[in-house]
């Protein structure tokens, strides 16, 4: 059912261009525009709440209909991207950037399916050639990602710290950045990143995960103080113990292993495997 000024709207439509057509004219036209609105509406719909493949059925239906149409294959490279198609999401990019209407927001777009393909070299073209003058979150944090694969730390560092700044929702950005500062073996900074990225969204579990690593990579086998659930909380004590047993700390590796078994709400197989073979070792 239409809201009730929607109708009125496309009524007084309809009555305007009565001056310069028939009936039957007015009919038409106020109907494209109602189907146009619709239409609009479906396709943000299918881009946000629909099933990722049936949002790729609709749009590819829809570009076979109306090729010439950019925001339905625009439409169709993003539903490509969330249905995790990547390899299909490129050329499906590629085909919008060769339409009248692109975008440096396309093209940013465009390296981002091609580094989710892991075409990182393809990516990095990509980008260089988007004016500079173009500044978005998601164009720094792709920048910062190509960084990090070509161990370009102090590039890196610049564009995570200009991207979190263009952004009111950072948390994957800052494990991002945590995670590189890790692999770097820079751990108090990864520490505190993950520690950031909580602040932000304390359920990421991933953070959290991220956040034991380098507590432990420290010999720092204390659980940090954030949020979690029991089941969690046994993961958590998991990876700790690994982490512990990586660096020769076997005793305690073995005690956190029994934590997590006992904390764990189920039977924790994976914790049982791991303390079974340390015991047999």
């Amino acid at each position: 059912m239409r809201h009730p000024i929607f109708v009125t709207l496309c009524l007084g439509g309809a009555a305007l261009v009565a001056a310069c057509g028939g009936p039957e004219d007015n009919v038409d036209r106020a109907m494209q525009t109602v189907n146009a609105i619709d239409e609009n509406n479906l396709s943000d719909l299918m881009l946000t709440a629909a099933d990722p493949k049936e949002a790729v059925s609709y749009f590819q239906r829809a570009t076979r209909e109306q090729p010439d149409r950019i925001d339905l294959q625009r439409g169709l490279a993003r539903s490509l991207v969330r249905a995790k198609s990547n390899a299909a999401a490129v050329p499906a990019w590629a085909r919008v950037l060769e339409m009248d209407g692109a975008t440096n927001d396309d093209r940013v777009n465009y390296a981002d399916a091609l580094i989710r393909s892991g075409k990182w070299k393809d990516a990095e073209r990509a980008l260089d050639a988007i004016p500079p003058t173009h500044e978005t979150f998601k164009r720094y944090r792709l920048e910062a990602m190509i960084a990090d694969s070509n161990k370009e730390w102090s590039k890196a560092d610049h564009f995570y710290e200009t991207a979190v700044g263009l952004t009111t929702t950072p948390s994957g950005t800052l494990n991002n950045w945590g995670y590189s500062k890790l692999s770097r073996g820079a751990y108090s900074e990864a520490e505190r990143l993950f520690g950031e990225a909580l602040q932000y969204d304390p359920r990421m579990f991933t953070a959290k995960n991220n956040l034991v690593l380098a507590r432990g990579a420290q010999r720092n086998y204390q659980l940090p103080i954030v949020d979690m659930t029991q089941t969690e909380r046994a993961q958590l004590l998991h990876t700790m113990a690994l982490s512990a047993v990586k660096r020769g700390d076997v005793a305690i590796g073995k005690e956190l292993l029994q934590d997590a078994i006992d904390t764990h709400p189920q039977h924790f197989e994976e914790a049982v495997r791991s303390l079974r073979a340390l015991e047999s070792t």
